[in-house]
């Protein structure tokens, strides 16, 4: 007992030592030994990314698409460029504001402005974020609807990830994750492809061109194929839904995770997806019993760059 509490007493808070001249390095590496809350866990989750990228292992990341509505979109394809994820698993919605924000502008917004008014003025609201009309559902049908017609020339059946990638590379544009993703090869996983705007244009197309399929099986072939010939696996998990289950799921098949980093504002006590702990995915297994991970709660458009920036 008396060696256990030795143990337990070993590291000592420290006060951080901020002033003009503390750089972002600085701050994560006193957070190490900062006591707590939020603080220790940036720590943790940084020293875990450290690993993921030094060794050699299959690295997924999985986000919703909200935050690429945000500045964070920016970090996303700088980590796409960067080399440090191997796999994207995302919402469609991911789709739609990449390729909005390619062509147009997202707007800095509030979350108490008026909505009845934003509407009549043609002006959506994605949390803190305006999206004029123009700069989405036009913009996007267009965008997809030439796409489509390009590649329906060439076959009439897709892989999800196989056209995605296609448009990725078709786009050529710098600060986009669809060509980032498409220029370094890295597949970008929908499993809930229908949802959304470039999910409806998929449908609407189909409605005149009833020989057009999207071959979503064909995408659950070409995951098992990485997941079976992965050594290690590691995960960057921002908040959860279908791409954090569709993460854990297919990476219960080579006996869970090795690594792996959630980022969340969801809580357990609803018995969600988005809320569960890591932990949870153990009995599932998910995640290892012996894997490397940390739940970070907070915001993701700020916990994110915090956490990754050393390795940018």
């Amino acid at each position: 007992m008396a060696d256990k509490r030795k143990e337990l007493l070993a590291n000592k808070v420290n006060d951080f030592k901020i002033n003009g001249k503390t750089t972002l390095s600085d701050f994560v590496s006193q957070c190490v030994s900062s006591g707590g809350f939020t603080s220790s866990k940036i720590a943790v989750a940084h020293s875990i990314l450290e690993k993921i990228v030094k060794e050699k292992n299959t690295t997924f990341l999985s986000f919703p698409a909200d935050i690429i509505s945000t500045g964070t979109r920016g970090v996303i394809i700088d980590m796409i460029k960067k080399g440090i994820v191997d796999v994207i698993i995302t919402t469609t919605g991911t789709i739609d504001h990449d390729i909005a924000r390619s062509f147009s502008n997202y707007f800095c917004g509030s979350f108490e402005y008026d909505d009845i008014k934003l509407k009549d003025m043609g002006i959506n609201r994605l949390g803190s974020v305006f999206v004029p009309d123009e700069s989405y559902g036009s913009l996007i049908e267009e965008f997809m609807m030439k796409q489509l017609d390009i590649l329906y020339k060439e076959k009439k059946t897709w892989a999800p990830s196989e056209i995605l990638a296609r448009i990725g590379k078709n786009m050529d544009h710098q600060d986009s994750i669809l060509s980032a993703a498409a220029e370094k090869g890295i597949p970008i996983f929908i499993p809930g492809i229908p949802d959304g705007s470039v999910g409806s244009q998929f449908w609407s197309f189909y409605e005149t061109h009833r020989d057009f399929n999207l071959d979503i099986l064909m995408d659950q072939h070409l995951i098992s194929d990485i997941v079976f010939t992965s050594d290690k696996a590691g995960a960057i998990m921002i908040g959860g839904g279908i791409s954090k289950h569709h993460t854990i799921w297919w990476n219960q098949f080579r006996g869970g995770l090795d690594y792996a980093i959630y980022i969340t504002t969801a809580q357990e006590y609803d018995g969600s997806l988005s809320g569960a702990k890591l932990e949870e995915a153990i009995s599932w297994k998910k995640v290892k019993p012996d894997a490397e991970f940390v739940n970070v709660y907070g915001d993701a458009t700020v916990l994110l760059p915090i956490i990754v920036a050393d390795f940018l």
